[in-house]
């Protein structure tokens, strides 16, 4: 890839007990795929993919524009999508806040003229990859105090946090 394109995505970042407790829900999958290393379990907001990086400065601006009240994530199922053999953590229930703040980061990331992954919107954190499918485990519910979102810089085996934004 050119050294000036750089892959970016903007993302709920867990803190040290979230990632813990995420890291243990891949635990209870142990064998049933390739987990993901946990220091990057992450919720994806919004994927932009391959970027400019002369346009960091400006993605960064976009994305301090941004007007969110913290909210409360509660991740509580597992789930496996069979389409992409990927095992998952997600919440039953979007919160309002994680709404809004996804919708605030997309207006504004469209109105500094950036592209981006405009599927509808599924949170969840990514825990085994080629996975096979077997009866979920039970787990129980992780409450998520979050209080910012970060800009993510991508790679083949790593994420690498570029900024932190403060949620209000």
């Amino acid at each position: 890839m050119d050294a000036d394109i750089v892959r970016i995505f903007f993302a709920l970042w867990p803190d040290g007990r979230a990632r813990q407790a995420l890291a243990g829900w891949q635990a209870r999958l142990e064998g049933l795929g390739r987990a993901m290393p946990p220091r990057n379990l992450h919720v994806t907001l919004v994927f932009l993919g391959n970027v400019n990086a002369s346009r960091l400065e400006a993605l960064h601006l976009a994305a301090g524009e941004i007007e969110a009240g913290r909210f409360e994530l509660c991740i509580d199922e597992l789930c496996y999508w069979q389409h992409n053999k990927i095992w998952h953590a997600a919440p039953r229930v979007i919160p309002e806040g994680l709404q809004h703040l996804v919708g605030e980061l997309q207006s504004s990331l469209g109105r500094h003229g950036f592209e981006f992954d405009r599927r509808e919107y599924k949170p969840h954190v990514t825990l085994l990859r080629n996975a096979r499918m077997t009866d979920a485990p039970a787990v129980e519910p992780l409450i998520w105090p979050v209080r910012d979102f970060a800009m993510v810089q991508g790679g083949m085996a790593d994420y690498r946090v570029l900024a932190r934004f403060p949620l209000v």
